[in-house]
């Protein structure tokens, strides 16, 4: 499936969830997918545990 595909899918099922359901189906439809897309990235293993617990170094410091 492509990702022009994917991200159809994904724009119709928030669209019937903002429809139907109000704003708050709207929310927690797009939250729960950000949830299953970061799960898939996991699984793929494009995403590792340790790239959200990783401590920035010196360089990388914010002011």
């Amino acid at each position: 499936m492509s990702m022009a595909v994917a991200g159809l899918l994904a724009g119709m099922a928030l669209g019937f969830a903002g429809y139907f359901g109000g704003f708050g189906a709207f929310v927690l439809v797009a939250a729960l997918g950000a949830v299953g897309f970061i799960a898939g990235r996991f699984l793929d293993g494009d995403l590792e545990p340790g790239d959200f617990f990783r401590s920035r170094e010196r360089g990388d410091r914010r002011r």
